[in-house]
């Protein structure tokens, strides 16, 4: 049995010949330290439970400041689980900055609007993050499919919010799951868009930089400087629908 815990311990624990004595007796002294405070000699805390890796039995959640709650992201507050749809910080004078969020609850589906301070805490949830390969828009719904697996899967088009406009064949893009159900998706934060209509460059030199309004050709408007015109090919921050500089050809 000896031989048998220590060719365990060995595979879970890679050590000297020293340190892994050192250790085994560490285990064994909690061990049956844990048999002699229950008062229960026959009932002993498994062997698995104490080399089970500590963040395995933790919560899968983390404390946040209300400054950094973002839409996508998943909350437990008084007892139930939200996703943030929506987020917009705000000035009060000297009554301090907040956060006005509209929130959905996961399981009745109902929405909701709170205000955080920015220095509140909230309790963030970690959901799972799977990569996707976009395929086509049908109506409300995204096809998507796992590129290692083949397997397609069908979204509400509502998941990916204004980002939406973004989506492009062959792009690949994020699901967030969480409880085994999809709750938001994202696409890449770098997004090479082509201007389809745009003002001729006005002439001559101001000494400030001059912007303009374009009209991409997936629908959104953005600014861009002055020298841009239709067909140009840019680099849009998805997140924040800004120009980020001319795509290189």
């Amino acid at each position: 049995m000896q031989a048998l815990r220590r060719r365990v311990f060995k595979s879970i624990f890679p050590v000297s010949s020293s340190s892994y004595t050192h250790s085994l007796g560490a285990l064994r002294n909690f061990h049956l330290a844990s048999k002699h405070s229950a008062g229960t000699p026959d009932k002993l805390l498994p062997l698995g439970f104490l080399v089970t890796p500590w963040s395995a039995v933790q919560n899968r959640g983390a404390k946040v400041l209300g400054t950094d709650v973002r839409p996508g992201n998943v909350i437990q507050r008084k007892d139930r689980i939200y996703q943030v749809l929506k987020a917009q910080h705000t000035q009060h004078g000297r009554g301090g900055a907040t956060i006005q969020v509209e929130l959905r609850d996961v399981d009745s589906g109902n929405k909701i609007t709170e205000r955080f301070r920015t220095d509140e805490a909230i309790e963030k949830v970690f959901v799972e993050e799977k990569s996707f390969t976009f395929l086509y828009t049908e109506g409300d719904s995204v096809m998507l499919m796992e590129p290692k697996t083949f397997e397609q899967i069908e979204v509400d088009k509502d998941l990916f919010g204004k980002a939406a406009a973004y989506l492009k064949d062959e792009m690949k893009v994020n699901l967030q799951f969480y409880d085994g159900k999809p709750m938001s998706a994202s696409v890449p934060t770098r997004v090479t868009c082509t201007v389809a209509e745009a003002q001729d460059p006005m002439k001559g030199i101001t000494a400030t930089p001059q912007y303009k309004k374009v009209l991409l050709d997936n629908g959104l408007l953005v600014l861009v400087p002055a020298f841009i015109r239709s067909g140009d090919q840019i680099v849009i921050n998805t997140i924040e629908d800004t120009y980020i500089t001319r795509a290189k050809e």
